[in-house]
């Protein structure tokens, strides 16, 4: 997927972001959750604007990034779908329900349609461990998925 932001416009907009938080008890989290919010993702770009405006290496601030789950490196697409993998949703199905997903989007985790429609993403709880198993299309919540169920969930979208 190509990134549609130029190096100079991340750089640019990553140090203002990192001058507008340098100020915070542990600024780092809110600053990748920031340049998240303006580019979509964290774009390669800003990680060296990051570490030298924090005084850290690159190398912690990607570790950082990579840690979290919710920090993307690529665009998403139109809708993002995250599928629950935490234990109580894997005892009631989860892996069966994302392989059918995997295969239904041709697309693996953290992969999105060819179309740009949909992102898949893993979360690890969605706070509905007694109605699981359990997604999250573009912030709506979907418990008890089935075959229906997904079915429903995925015709709103219009892959």
């Amino acid at each position: 997927m190509s990134v549609p932001f130029s190096a100079d416009a991340v750089r640019a907009t990553t140090h203002d972001i990192v001058t507008a938080h340098a100020s915070l008890e542990g600024p780092l989290l809110p600053i990748l959750h920031a340049v998240q919010e303006a580019f979509g993702f964290v774009p390669q770009d800003a990680l060296p604007v990051i570490a030298q405006g924090l005084n850290l290496s690159r190398a912690e601030v990607h570790g950082v990034m990579s840690f979290y789950h919710d920090f993307r490196t690529e665009p998403a697409g139109r809708h993002v779908l995250k599928v629950c993998r935490a234990e109580a949703c894997q005892a009631m199905g989860t892996n069966a329900l994302a392989d059918k997903l995997k295969r239904r989007l041709g697309i693996d985790w953290h992969g999105t349609t060819s179309d740009g429609a949909v992102t898949l993403e893993p979360v690890y709880c969605l706070g509905l461990c007694a109605q699981s198993p359990a997604a999250m299309l573009d912030g709506e919540l979907f418990a008890r998925l089935d075959d229906d169920g997904v079915d429903e969930m995925l015709g709103g979208i219009g892959k």
